[in-house]
């Protein structure tokens, strides 16, 4: 019996040293993290990203976490294509015009004045008229992975005091973008940049008159229907123009599938803004208490189109892939014209 138990427990202790040398350990895969930062403040991102994200985040599980951040959380708006780009962030919500991307097509997001009506049109615009391949292009030369474009609401003035004419723009300081501002200038707006946080103390202390910067949904979302009075039904853009965008590195070191899913989160990300910008300027126009509307009439207010279009061919003349983009706005539009209502209203 003694000689039998030693040779099992032998045997066992054999097996076991084989077994150990034989197999390596395994050891689980870390998570991949990534740093998200939005130019959107909190109560906006709520809407324009949080949801898509925090749906990725669901689904990625332990292979992939974004970590979001908002507005100016982690560096200021303007500097978030060179923290970008080194690799500080690992990937952006903005519009290049907002993160001063140093690229030929920077001008053309956000709101570059008229080229569209309605928020679809910038997903034609990218995926059927080829600005995709524009964007894709320049932002590969500056080492950044330009991801997907997208819609948000359309460009209206917010103020104190009522617009109803031309004349009641000028020496109006207003919040706006870069390329907006440079074009609202000729009409005696003096544009004003600050930090997003700071717009609703901004227009509650007189350093603004007003905010061209949005539609009425997030007017009354961020609380800026809460300081100003008066929403121009008129506007300079039909839909803000936005994209994602990554360290170019850091995305190419994502599986192919972990690359699918992030393109799948971005459409859903588009798609609910497009209903939710639709729905909530129409409701809020007709249903919301805390603004008046007031109108510049069309007569007038055809002065500033006819304006745009003469901004768009200085813009042109400025380069070449400056006049190629041009050149599909304006090929673009003159298509939604031939074609109609309701592509295009007379």
């Amino acid at each position: 019996m003694t000689n039998r138990r030693k040779f099992l427990t032998g045997a066992a202790g054999a097996t076991a040293a084989a077994a150990s040398f034989a197999a390596p350990a395994v050891h689980a895969k870390s998570t991949i993290r990534w740093r998200m930062q939005t130019y959107a403040g909190a109560a906006l991102a709520e809407h324009v990203i949080k949801p898509a994200i925090d749906s990725f985040n669901k689904v990625a599980g332990d292979e992939m976490q974004i970590e979001l951040f908002f507005a100016d959380q982690l560096v200021p708006t303007g500097e978030l294509f060179r923290a970008m780009q080194k690799g500080t962030i690992d990937a952006v919500q903005s519009d290049d015009d907002s993160m001063a991307s140093p690229t030929e097509v920077t001008v053309f997001g956000g709101y570059f004045p008229f080229a569209s009506r309605y928020s679809l049109d910038v997903p034609v615009l990218f995926n059927q008229y080829g600005l995709d391949k524009i964007w894709d292009e320049e932002y590969s030369k500056v080492g950044v992975k330009w991801l997907s474009a997208g819609a948000w609401d359309p460009c209206h003035f917010a103020t104190k005091d009522p617009i109803r004419s031309l004349a009641d723009l000028k020496g109006k300081r207003v919040f706006t973008f870069p390329t907006a501002g440079r074009f609202l200038s000729q009409f005696g707006v003096v544009p004003v940049s600050l930090p997003w946080e700071d717009i609703e103390v901004a227009v509650q202390t007189g350093e603004l008159d007003g905010i061209a910067w949005s539609g009425i949904t997030e007017d009354y979302t961020v609380g800026w229907a809460d300081v100003t009075n008066y929403f121009l039904t008129n506007n300079i853009s039909g839909a803000w123009a936005g994209s994602f965008f990554a360290n170019m590195d850091r995305y190419n070191e994502l599986p192919p599938h972990l690359q699918e899913l992030l393109k799948l989160t971005m459409d859903s990300s588009h798609y609910y803004r497009q209903w939710w910008y639709w729905g909530g300027e129409a409701h809020l126009r007709t249903q919301g208490t805390k603004m008046q509307l007031t109108s510049i009439p069309d007569q007038e207010w055809a002065t500033v189109e006819k304006a745009a279009l003469k901004f768009w061919d200085e813009i042109a003349a400025e380069s070449e892939t400056k006049a190629k983009v041009v050149k599909i706005l304006k090929e673009y539009n003159a298509a939604m014209e031939k074609a109609g209502r309701p592509y295009r209203y007379g």
